[in-house]
């Protein structure tokens, strides 16, 4: 039986396979970027491109692709051949160094909220080394894929991996420089870690096929809630299906052949959704992972008659779909900084680290908030199985209580900093019972890393990891202001003395309760916390004065590429609702009212043979007059929904409003009619897989 380790990687340029094809000069150099952050020596780029193609050409690769992250969300890339003319117009093949770090895809249909003309077409791809170049395999075609950046003419943001890369620069900085004041003198570098956990939906193809809405939206727009959903709750953590068993063992193998570390497969709470979840790692490697999940399970789910639905609400009436990111910070020497620890001077640390955060959440909340939306995680954000809008943080009885003894603490001697290290010790021993238990929380300690559990299923994780570290860089530098306010004083009791501070200011946002209460709702907003319920109101949030010195004095985003960001989510959210509300026009006036126009006709039909035969068709008349007015209503809606599509704004805000506001609204009003019908119009004439089939069919 061959084992995991005989294949893991083997479609990656991983070390194994550099160590064998570079020599010990080019590879120590690129380690030293990759580990250290050394600026990549250009000498050795040559080198790396050479080893990289003869290895990919070994594998069978005949082209070669920079894949970067677009702002609008997924993955892009343009693949080109390795061929080229030599000086006598022979074909060769090659791949140089210059080719391996940039590349000049066509841009100019790529978002860009204004920094570019449409006619501007030119924007960059930049190799990034510190994630590994791998193969993309599509049936019997491999290409070698480079992990890029994506950039403008001008040099300005057009993707999401550079806001991250810078993130994790400032927040290294900020690390490093509080640990020089603690005295630490090994750290010298920073690792952002993380651990996305994947949940999905699986559909049958067949019945998949039914559903236009499914096949253009991702959602049902229609669909009655069916007479047995998740109520039971008895697929959670139930056996797995012999079919559903056999995908998740192809999609581990295939995982694991990219090199990425599947750990964790179960059912989840809804009928036919399951969750996959990696090996916590680098978060640069767990984004790109997280990226390649998404796709390998696409096409893995396709061999076996599937398809995998990664929309946050595929169904109403059941659970959404999130992608929970677990979250934390170590260094060089391998300490994690949310990891209690034996030693006083790494408990003082992981406080404040834990000080940090508080102080980010409780400033930026509406920044967090307005990185996880979209038109896709507005209809599960503050539903029964996700975190509210509210961003609160939950950290159990024991740390809680932890916590209010440093800021109750009168006098600071070494008794009280003994009790305190004492507490800090003692929680990795009481974490799995006081920790992880509140699923209401947007933003949870897990014992030694902090969950964020508000990001949708289908997003790109690395928004919500590269505002985590903003905001944690932040609550650091104002931690290490104040500290230095006092130098000279025992630095134990001076970090104990701000974080006495730091914990009365961010009590605010420190709840143990259930997030999904109106008494939370209400007391959120007696505290004065961020609580917007859709993405047009979240947006916002990314234009405040407060927001904006944060992205430009952590060096992430400028203004200008800030404004562009948001440009390109009210655009995105526009269309994605523009494209569910003419997909329902068009649903219910060519399935649904066809649909019930043969109920009707067979009704009529039905009325006319009872009277033929001298029987009572009073009922039957009664249901001809209810066919009836289904029938119109739904015309009515049709008409509506259409005319508010229809409605021109001035600007992309008030677009977006009226369409949460407004049109939203009437889509829930047509589909309220359209689910009556469904359970009242015959079967042989309902045009497509009710709920039922859909979650209860593989």
């Amino acid at each position: 039986m061959t084992k995991i380790t005989d294949y893991f990687g083997e479609l990656v340029f991983n070390k194994k396979v550099m160590r064998e094809r570079l020599s010990n000069d080019t590879y120590e150099k690129l380690m030293a970027t990759i580990y250290n952050g050394s600026p990549l020596d250009d000498s050795i780029a040559e080198n790396i491109a050479h080893a990289m193609k003869e290895w990919a050409i070994s594998q069978g690769a005949t082209h070669f692709t920079h894949w970067f992250q677009p702002q609008r969300g997924g993955t892009a890339e343009k693949h080109d051949s390795f061929i080229t003319y030599s000086h006598d117009n022979e074909i060769i093949e090659r791949f140089s160094g210059k080719q391996l770090i940039q590349s000049e895809p066509d841009a100019s249909s790529f978002p860009s909220g204004g920094i570019r003309s449409t006619f501007e077409a030119r924007g960059y791809t930049a190799w990034d080394p510190t994630s590994p170049a791998f193969l993309l395999e599509t049936g019997k075609t491999k290409t070698l894929v480079i992990p890029s950046v994506f950039l403008s003419w001008t040099g300005e943001v057009l993707d999401l991996k550079t806001p991250y890369l810078r993130s994790v620069r400032c927040l290294n900085d900020a690390c490093i420089k509080l640990q020089r004041i603690l005295g630490n003198r090994l750290a010298r570098r920073i690792t952002v870690n993380c651990g996305p956990e994947q949940e999905y939906f699986i559909v049958s193809k067949k019945l998949y096929d039914t559903r236009p809405d499914l096949r253009i939206c991702g959602r049902t727009l229609f669909g009655a809630v069916p007479p047995k959903g998740q109520q039971m709750e008895d697929h959670y953590f139930g056996a797995i299906p012999e079919k559903m068993t056999r995908f998740m063992e192809k999609l581990d193998h295939e995982l694991y052949r990219r090199g990425i570390p599947a750990k964790t497969r179960h059912n989840e709470v809804s009928p036919n959704q399951f969750e996959l979840a990696l090996l916590f790692e680098d978060a640069n490697l767990a984004i790109d992972h997280n990226l390649q999940v998404m796709n390998v399970m696409k096409g893995v789910a396709d061999e076996f008659g599937f398809v995998v639905l990664l929309h946050e609400k595929p169904y109403a009436g059941v659970n959404g779909s999130g992608k929970h990111v677990n979250w934390s910070i170590s260094d060089n020497t391998g300490a994690n900084y949310l990891e209690p620890s034996a030693s006083p001077l790494k408990n003082i640390n992981f406080l404040l680290t834990l000080g940090a955060l508080m102080l980010g959440v409780d400033k930026f909340g509406g920044l967090l908030r307005a990185c996880v939306a979209d038109a896709g995680n507005d209809h599960r954000l503050g539903a029964n199985e996700a975190p509210p809008a509210i961003m609160s943080i939950y950290l159990g009885e024991y740390l809680t209580n932890l916590i209010d003894q440093i800021e109750n603490i009168d006098n600071l001697n070494e008794q009280t900093m003994a009790n305190i290290n004492l507490g800090v010790r003692n929680l990795p021993k009481i974490s799995k019972d006081y920790s992880d238990r509140n699923r209401t929380s947007p933003i949870a300690f897990t014992g030694n890393k902090f969950e964020f559990r508000a990001v949708g299923s289908s997003q790109n994780p690395s928004e919500a990891v590269t505002v985590l570290n903003q905001i944690c860089a932040y609550g650091l530098f104002i931690i290490e202001k104040r500290m230095m306010q006092e130098k000279g004083k025992d630095v134990r009791e001076n970090a104990l003395r701000v974080l006495k501070e730091v914990f009365k200011e961010t009590r605010r946002i420190r709840f143990e309760g259930n997030g999904y209460s109106d008494a939370w709702q209400k007391e959120g907003a007696s505290l004065g916390l961020p609580n917007a319920k859709n993405t047009p109101a979240a947006l916002p949030s990314y234009l405040t004065k407060d927001v904006i010195d944060l992205m430009e004095g952590t060096h992430v985003l400028t203004e200008r590429e800030l404004k562009a960001k948001v440009d390109i989510k009210l655009e995105t959210y526009i269309k994605t609702k523009e494209i569910e509300f003419k997909t329902a026009i068009n649903m219910a006036r060519t399935l649904i009212l066809p649909a019930i126009t043969k109920q009707i006709s067979l009704t009529a039909g039905a009325v006319a043979n009872m009277k033929n035969a001298g029987c009572n068709s009073e009922l039957l008349l009664q249901d001809a007059k209810t066919y009836e007015v289904l029938y119109l209503k739904i015309k009515e809606k049709i008409i509506e929904l259409e005319e508010q599509v229809n409605t021109s704004k001035k600007d992309m805000f008030s677009k977006a409003n009226f369409y949460a506001d407004i049109a939203e609204k009437t889509l829930l009003e047509l589909r309220k009619v359209v689910d009556k019908a469904e359970e009242l119009v015959a079967n042989e004439f309902w045009p497509m897989a009710k709920y039922q089939e859909l979650l209860t069919i593989l």
